[in-house]
């Protein structure tokens, strides 16, 4: 693939508080630990507190969750090397999305075993290995029950309710999997050898990177939410959690910056077969929204003590969760995730763990043969792909117009005509000045509705090169949103298995930049 770079700020796709964070914006850096760059690792590695017993829970829940998936032997040598205190994690982590969702998931995950790669060559002392936090506990069905290929939505609707990654493959999804029957086998032998959806990612996720040692971490597991008893019993108890994460994101309010999160007094849902409901403290005891279950303080303690999987962390903790359960030194996500940490800092201090690096993931966009060729055509450049439109088609159609479309020097004449003569009249009778003014104002009026109709005429004149930088707008904004947040992986996999090599050869995770790639043909 041929690579283009392009500063973010020119594309016009992101929030300027992301901008000023990857900029090292100094109002910024009391909500971070470390700057984004590879420097930085020196310092989180020698803060990174994590210990043997820990270590050795989180190899036991690995091989349980791994127990019945063929595995590569660099996803094995990774499970046994987080044994070693030498060894950390770079993570990332996204929703269940069917066929992957959008290209940006695929992204999210080469930008991390890049990572992963460039950390062990800069620090080879130690070993480093890339995660997938699998979001099982979602449950936004909504969100994730769909891909977009070709302009065309594949959608799987069901009734079920809860976590989505127990949601089971049962005879509705098996109906749903005939109208994709296109899709690679790697999907579709995932899907059908599956009995959840939690499975069936895992499945497809490892099948399409366990050669470059990838590891699949599922939060939903009894023995790691254990070791995270104590921070359940203090957000349920005592709120620290709330007032740490609001006092953040007031500052970054006054600041100017929005809120991207918004905590609550308590963090947690409640979560059990079929159910993912908000936990809400009452006049006395905890209630479950949208149930009838109601527990007292010491119920709830008990709860917590026996059945800790059934406390599922929303968005202010479970990044807490995540830092407290892995050697982790990064966490790699897109823009709105990164700048919702800087909300959180607080909290981690609070419960003595340390902040990671915070990194973007990779920004693309991937050009097929035929919008290179339009782009020729029109003579664009790749800064030309992220120009509005509609501004480009006035400002085009406005230079290459065989005439002065807007009737300029028209207009000056009869606003001049009719201002020297409305003096001149106004000898006569000094209210024919007003009547010369208002029919200036209707002539001008006619003149922009002639105008407009000239303007029409050379855009059907124009219309092939219109219809070229539409095409091209629709490949790299379909709908309005950037490629990468709508377009499946399919778009461009079907064609180029090869896909996934060649992303890993073209990402730099340290590399704020959009990416534009296209074919070396």
């Amino acid at each position: 693939m041929l690579k283009h770079c392009v500063e973010l700020y020119e594309t016009g796709q992101f929030s300027q508080f992301f901008l000023d964070y990857i900029a090292g914006k100094k109002e910024l850096q009391p909500f971070y630990a470390h700057a984004p760059n590879l420097e930085s690792f020196k310092q989180a590695i020698d803060q990174k507190t994590f210990s043997q017993e820990n270590r050795k829970i989180l190899v036991a829940a690995l091989q349980s969750q791994y127990a019945n998936q063929e595995v590569s032997y660099a996803v094995s040598k990774n499970i046994e090397s987080l044994s070693s205190a030498h060894t950390f994690t770079v993570t990332t982590g996204h929703q269940l999305n069917l066929f992957t969702g959008p290209l940006y998931f695929i992204y999210k995950i080469v930008s991390t075993i890049n990572l992963a790669k460039k950390l062990a060559q800069t620090y080879p002392k130690h070993r480093f290995v890339p995660v997938y936090w699998m979001a099982t506990e979602d449950h936004d069905f909504d969100e994730i029950n769909y891909f977009k290929l070709d302009g065309k939505k594949y959608q799987w609707n069901s009734d079920q309710t809860g976590a989505v990654g127990d949601f089971e493959l049962g005879k509705d999804f098996k109906e749903f999997l005939k109208t994709v029957s296109f899709a690679p086998d790697v999907f579709l032998e995932a899907y059908s050898s599956s009995k959840t959806l939690a499975e069936a990612v895992r499945k497809y996720v490892n099948s399409l990177f366990g050669e470059e040692g990838l590891l699949i971490v599922d939060g939903d597991d009894v023995n790691l939410k254990r070791e995270f008893s104590e921070v359940i019993l203090s957000d349920l108890f005592e709120h620290t959690s709330y007032e740490k994460a609001t006092e953040a994101t007031e500052k970054l309010e006054e600041l100017g910056y929005s809120s991207q999160i918004f905590p609550r007094e308590v963090n947690f849902f409640y979560l059990d077969k079929g159910v993912r409901e908000r936990i809400e403290k009452m006049d006395s005891g905890f209630g479950v929204v949208n149930t009838e279950l109601r527990f007292s303080d010491q119920e709830m303690k008990d709860l917590v003590a026996k059945h800790p999987e059934r406390f599922s962390p929303n968005v202010v903790l479970r990044p807490l969760y995540q830092e407290m359960i892995l050697p982790n030194l990064a966490y790699l996500g897109g823009p709105a995730e990164v700048v919702y940490w800087l909300q959180l800092k607080g909290v981690f201090e609070h419960f003595n763990t340390p902040f990671p690096v915070l990194l973007p993931r990779n920004f693309a966009l991937l050009l097929n043969t035929k919008v290179q060729r339009k782009m020729e055509q029109l003579n664009w450049g790749v800064e030309d792909l992220f120009v509005d439109v509609e501004h480009w088609k006035k400002t085009f159609v406005k230079a290459e117009a065989s005439m002065d479309i807007e009737l300029t020097k028209q207009k000056e004449v009869i606003a001049t005509l009719f201002d020297l003569k409305g003096k001149e009249a106004a000898h006569l009778e000094k209210s024919l000045e007003n009547a010369f003014a208002a029919g200036k104002v209707r002539s001008l009026k006619i003149m922009d509705q002639m105008a407009r109709k000239l303007r029409k005429a050379e855009e059907r004149r124009l219309h092939t090169q219109i219809e070229r930088a539409s095409c091209i707008q629709e490949l790299v904004k379909p709908g309005g949103s950037p490629q990468e947040r709508v377009v499946n992986m399919m778009q461009f996999y079907l064609g180029n298995p090869d896909l996934i090599t060649e992303l890993l050869d073209c990402f730099d995770p340290l590399d704020f930049r959009m990416m534009v790639l296209s074919d070396e043909s």
